[in-house]
């Protein structure tokens, strides 16, 4: 194309907007504002539809991050692990999980509809076969009903992942399946119809506006149960209360899956606008965005200036973890508008997920990629500065921490426990050695690498 075609049109295209701006005006009221209406379902259902995308790309970041973290022996269960958690979360929260969490939930109730199944709207059904009629009725919910339910579909899956990492190397895979059924059919569902789906922790006032406790508490409790009923992994904790050091297989994975989880985190607090219609939409997304950066920063430096005084040594891994903590410390009010509060927010999160990681070690706690410090310790704390930056009510906030903490840890600890004294939760000593790639799966994460024996083996 050469240069005087381009120009002209480049003229096309803005004759043509003009155009259109023109018609616009011309439009009686009432149809500017149909068009407009339509404008912002389009607008919203899209935007749901893309910060889940990135969403669910945390899970690869999850996958990159555990694996990495464990030994190479493990590598190729965590692999199937996450992948089938996320299947087992799409799969349990289309069949019975959004309908407890949002359809049917009394203002201050307890749960919603135990319907199965749940899709399209009759009206969404009525508009695709063409009855134009129908229009109004789909554009007055705001987004398609499906995108919405793929944005919330994601959260649980990042719920699940959570538990995946601190029980790594040692958790049988088919008892883990069991648990993340029961986790994303039945527990996180009614956590969240307390709260985002209009229940009694919603009429109180509670405030996570992208799940601090919501989502990652409630991953960090479920992950603590199963870590005490499965205990640690064999020669963690030695006798006079020496910890042995388990260094990841892979520190670049490592760090890829930190920097996939950042970059899915912009989806998971952004999206959580709800709304992406207008100009105020989108300068509460940009702050969203902006808050969510500063806080996994500061996490990070938090993290690693900390690290040598109390882990006694510059620690990559806590500045990983630190990026995290500071990450889930801002999900529960990223909406502030004083940008400061953000660095300090995440700065105190990376900060209690160091300290918390050597309070693990000497509680004799295993937790492989420090999933209860940097989802736990940081969610609680981040729901509790909601009340510095964001205008909540100390009461109500200690109120649905402790509530949400007691429910998913009572649960989740009778769950794990069904499960070990039927199923068994825990592989046997020979499975450990080997590893579970070879004994539960026969196939190696890295088949030209030879693996030598442990001395603790």
């Amino acid at each position: 194309m050469n240069f005087s075609h381009s120009i002209a049109r480049r003229h096309a295209v803005g004759f043509g907007c003009l155009a259109a701006a023109g018609l616009f005006a011309l439009l009686p009221t009432e149809a500017r504002a149909a068009l407009d209406a339509e404008a912002h379902f389009v607008l919203n259902s899209f935007s749901f539809l893309v910060w889940g995308v990135l969403v669910m790309w945390m899970c690869a970041g999850f996958t990159m991050l555990e694996s990495g973290s464990v030994r190479t022996k493990n590598a190729s269960v965590i692999c199937l692990k996450n992948i089938g958690l996320y299947s087992i979360a799409g799969l349990t929260f289309y069949l019975v999980g959004y309908n407890l969490m949002y359809v049917g939930v009394e203002d201050g109730g307890w749960v919603g509809s135990f319907a199965f199944l749940y899709g399209t709207s009759a009206d969404e059904i009525a508009l695709l076969d063409g009855r134009e009629e129908a229009t109004a009725a789909v554009v007055e919910n705001g987004q398609a009903v499906m995108s919405d339910w793929f944005f919330q579909m994601v959260f649980v899956a990042t719920t699940a992942s959570i538990v995946s990492g601190a029980l790594a190397e040692r958790v049988k895979l088919w008892s883990f399946f069991v648990f993340i059924t029961v986790l994303t059919a039945l527990i996180y569902p009614i956590i969240g119809a307390w709260t985002w789906g209009g229940g009694w922790l919603s009429a109180l006032g509670f405030q996570d506006f992208a799940g601090s406790t919501i989502v990652h508490s409630t991953g960090g409790w479920a992950a603590l149960a199963g870590a005490l009923v499965v205990g640690p992994r064999k020669g963690k904790f030695r006798e006079g209360g020496e910890v042995r050091s388990t260094p990841p297989s892979n520190v670049p994975v490592v760090t890829l899956g930190v920097f996939i989880l950042w970059l899915g985190w912009f989806g998971f607090n952004g999206g959580s606008q709800l709304a992406l219609s207008g100009a105020a939409d989108a300068v509460a997304v940009s702050n969203v965005l902006a808050n969510t950066n500063l806080a996994a920063a500061a996490g990070v430096m938090a993290a690693i200036i900390l690290s040598r005084p109390i882990l006694g040594r510059i620690d990559l891994l806590a500045g990983l973890n630190g990026a995290i903590a500071g990450l889930v410390a801002i999900t529960a009010g990223p909406d502030i508008v004083d940008h400061y509060w953000a660095v300090v927010i995440g700065a105190v999160g990376g900060a209690l997920c160091v300290a918390g990681l050597k309070a693990m070690e000497r509680l004799r706690i295993d937790d492989v990629v420090g999933a209860v410090p940097a989802h736990l310790f940081a969610g609680v704390w981040g729901t509790l500065a909601v009340c510095i930056a964001a205008g909540g009510d100390p009461l109500v906030q200690i109120a649905g921490i402790a509530a949400i903490g007691v429910f998913v840890f009572g649960a989740s600890m009778a769950t794990w426990l069904v499960i070990d004294r039927t199923m068994g939760a825990r592989i046997s000593p020979t499975v450990e050695a080997l590893g579970q790639d070879i004994a539960e799966l026969g196939v190696e994460a890295y088949p030209e690498f030879v693996l030598m024996p442990e001395t603790d083996d």
